[in-house]
């Protein structure tokens, strides 16, 4: 596996190596001694998956206080913009954002550490996202950053400008009104 650090501290793409032959394609998703080596000590404990449609923005959604979480992110079908906005106070980087395109195609998978908002963009006709997270989902320490903050700025991809949001991602609330709930 290739680890490759992002600007923003803390955040790393991670390319698996892919083996092929005339049957396909294998490749290790996950090596707890070589994650904890290069990311450090993670002990992920729930998994999950979503499937969204083109259009659909989910996010920017994070956990506050300790319920926290941070994650693995990879796509199983389809491409999304998966995108995390830095939430950490202390950070020469807070408020500031990093964008991937993660896919089937190129297996990238990006990890993201606590104290991320993160949300992604359905690019394909649909996607298939997987999850793994080091805290399990508490309803209510969920908050949600504006995906279309003026503050954060964020440049989505324009192939889909017209979002499918839900009510509560829609209501999301502003870089300069979270600050007080950190």
């Amino acid at each position: 596996m290739d680890f490759i650090q992002k600007h923003i501290w803390g955040l790393w793409l991670i390319r698996p190596k892919l083996i092929f032959d005339e049957r396909g394609y294998f490749m290790e998703t996950y090596m707890k001694e070589e994650f904890e080596r290069r990311v450090g000590t993670i002990d992920f404990v729930q998994e999950s998956q979503s499937c969204s449609v083109c259009g659909v923005l989910r996010g920017m959604h994070y956990q506050q206080g300790e319920a926290a979480q941070a994650k693995l992110i990879n796509v199983l079908e389809g491409t999304i913009q998966d995108v995390v906005v830095d939430l950490r106070k202390d950070s020469n980087s807070f408020g500031k954002y990093e964008t991937v395109e993660l896919s089937a195609e190129n297996k990238l998978q990006f990890f993201i550490p606590r104290g991320f908002a993160h949300g992604f963009l359905v690019l394909s006709e649909w996607a298939t996202i997987n999850y793994k997270v080091d805290n399990v989902y508490c309803p209510d320490a969920e908050r949600i950053l504006y995906a279309g903050d003026k503050d954060v700025n964020i440049l989505w991809d324009k192939r889909c400008e017209l979002w499918k949001q839900s009510e509560k991602d829609r209501l999301g609330s502003s870089l300069r009104e979270i600050e007080v709930q950190l």
